[in-house]
């Protein structure tokens, strides 16, 4: 009986101590996903949506109606667990050297469930072709490609100078496909290039810090080719570019969008860490999106 017990007594322990193996586990493998989505750039891919909504709307239900709530909710989150977890599928060898990844990144764990994970995280994404209308088809598409060949042979465009900054439009594609979902129609031309001006040179500001590591891993980008300095100046070219694209359709978005050039030619003169003003760029984003915004839903509700 004594015997009897303490096995089972033993086997209860056992079991136990199992559980919270598998909940350490999973909770280890929960953080190290929400760590690869890069949870500071979720509003990147989310943001857009939230402005292309507000400026598509003609009545306040259409903020919330079901093709608004899904490409929202994908965007948020499960799109940025694919768009990265590729990248990082394939840039596995390449972040071994780059110090990002040590605090603010995390470096692939290329195991079945994780590589699972981020292939169902783009499959989930092709429901959204099921909710809206067809005239955001070709704009969803062309972001699913763009994120994927961005990372991924054949094309890689993040290792061919200027293709990886011209590839970053992928960025802006959500919020596109969701004004053409809600409206019925497409933006204005001129936006879409203005917000397209944008993402080049927000994605080629943000890969200064890796000049060095992508230098030394044999990867070729716009800002290796330019340099830390000229690269400075491209990004302010693109940005200033994209105000004047902003501006023609209307004066306040140009006003709004000049700030991103004048904030860069700042950084540039003032010998301010770039692996300290790249961590602002969220911040800045954020609240420019933000007043985009407030602007489109003051318009909604002011008739």
């Amino acid at each position: 009986m004594a015997a009897q017990t303490e096995s089972g007594e033993g086997g209860d322990d056992g079991g136990r101590a199992g559980d919270a193996r598998a909940d350490g586990g999973l909770r280890d493998r929960l953080v190290y996903l929400a760590v690869l989505s890069r949870p500071r750039f979720w509003l990147y891919l989310a943001g857009p949506v939230v402005v292309g909504v507000a400026a598509a709307a003609s009545a306040p239900t259409d903020l919330f109606g079901l093709e608004s709530v899904a490409l929202f909710a994908y965007f948020l989150v499960p799109a940025n667990v694919f768009l990265y977890g590729v990248n990082d599928v394939f840039d596995a060898d390449v972040d071994e050297a780059n110090p990002k990844k040590d605090d603010r990144e995390a470096r692939w764990r290329g195991d079945p469930v994780n590589t699972a994970v981020v292939a169902g995280s783009g499959l989930f994404g092709l429901g959204l072709f099921a909710l809206v209308p067809r005239v955001a088809w070709p704009w969803l598409a062309a972001h699913f490609f763009l994120a994927v060949e961005y990372s991924a042979p054949p094309f890689r465009f993040k290792t061919t100078p200027l293709l990886d900054s011209v590839s970053n439009g992928l960025y802006v594609l959500p919020g596109v496909a969701a004004y053409a979902a809600v409206s019925g129609s497409n933006p204005p031309m001129l936006a879409v290039a203005g917000a397209w001006l944008w993402t080049m040179g927000m994605h080629t500001f943000s890969a200064i810090p890796d000049i060095e590591p992508d230098r030394e891993a044999g990867i070729r980008t716009t800002a290796t080719a330019l340099g830390e300095r000229r690269t400075y100046w491209y990004c302010a070219a693109t940005w200033g570019l994209a105000a004047v694209a902003f501006a023609a359709v209307d004066l306040r978005l140009g006003a709004l969008l000049a700030a991103y050039p004048v904030v860069v030619l700042g950084i540039a003169t003032s010998g301010v860490d770039v692996d300290r003003a790249y961590w602002w760029y969220p911040v800045i984003n954020t609240v420019v999106g933000m007043l985009i915004t407030l602007g489109a839903l003051w318009r909604l509700v002011n008739g």
